[in-house]
């Protein structure tokens, strides 16, 4: 048996662009504005629902913050204990911030729920204004993250936060205009529930894929079946098992496998043409590809294992 292993790695790909640092910091910086302007609209004004906004606007600003460090963390080079470095980082930062919106969400539908029961009135035009304000805060700082939504699930995360915010806000306007006009006070719980229902549908593919991601799931967009026909259509290679493909990080996905091959004279040039294709076909950054004889097996495949 010969035992020849390959670490495809592809240098040089930036996977989370240099602007997002300026995209956190800015988000950073207005979301911080805001909460301070809230704040003391609120005490001037005595509204708690401003207060009470403030405060969740407090764990956006940290979410922002959770995702910056994340992609801080993940440009971190491995050290000998932590041989992929700190990439899974991103990770558990979409994780957490999917975690954020739902208990968002939550606390937003139960204030709904008890003001059904009890309404109150909503205060006039100071909440619409502050609450234009956040629409134009939240909108702004969703565009700088939105054309890294659908490649980077931390990304994600945070742009998801943002828009929810400014749906919320747009939301609080509208509702507010409307009971300004005809006094209907269920609106504004209406209103809200219908908001968190909307959120909550686009919070549960964040959840579900960051999941699957801290549990090595292979990632969304990569097709393991597809990988295994390819490789099986490899002139001389025999069999392919212990194929295994997951997430280093939100960004950058691994792959293991043998291989067994009828005859392995050409094992390095094959090598570099199933490292490159791999990375080109199916965006595997980090392949390590054990090529055998196929004279024993050393590994016990359980069933239903590709």
């Amino acid at each position: 048996m010969s035992h020849n292993h390959s670490h495809g790695h592809h240098h040089g790909h930036n996977h989370t662009p240099a602007n997002y640092g300026f995209a956190f910091g800015v988000g950073i910086i207005l979301n911080t504005i805001f909460i301070i302007v809230e704040v003391v609209y609120g005490i001037l004004g005595d509204s708690l629902a401003l207060l009470a906004d403030a405060g969740h606007n407090i764990s956006d600003v940290l979410g922002l913050v959770i995702a910056w460090v994340a992609v801080w963390l993940g440009k971190k080079a491995p050290t000998e204990k932590r041989t992929y470095g700190f990439k899974r980082s991103s990770i558990l930062s979409a994780l957490f911030n999917a975690v954020f919106l739902l208990v968002a969400i939550g606390a937003i539908a139960w204030e709904a729920i008890h003001r059904f029961s009890s309404p109150q009135p909503v205060a006039g035009k100071t909440v619409i204004i502050v609450a234009i304000i956040g629409i134009v805060i939240n909108t702004i700082t969703a565009l700088l993250f939105m054309s890294g939504r659908k490649n980077d699930l931390n990304i994600r995360g945070a742009f998801m936060h943002m828009a929810a915010d400014a749906v919320v806000s747009l939301g609080v306007v509208i509702a507010g205009f409307i009971i300004l006009w005809t006094g209907w006070q269920w609106l504004d719980p209406m209103v809200s529930l219908g908001i968190s229902i909307v959120i909550l549908f686009g919070t549960w593919g964040l959840l579900k894929e960051s999941i699957n991601l801290s549990m090595d799931a292979v990632p969304e967009g990569i097709d393991i079946n597809q990988i295994k026909e390819y490789l099986m259509k490899i002139p001389t290679i025999t069999e392919v098992h212990d194929l295994h493909v997951w997430g280093m990080s939100t960004t950058e996905s691994a792959l293991t496998v043998h291989l067994i091959r009828s005859e392995i004279d050409d094992n390095d040039e094959l090598l570099q043409k199933l490292t490159k294709e791999l990375h080109d076909q199916f965006g595997i950054e980090h392949a390590t590809i054990q090529i055998e004889k196929g004279t024993f097996s050393c590994f016990l495949q359980p069933e239903g294992t590709i």
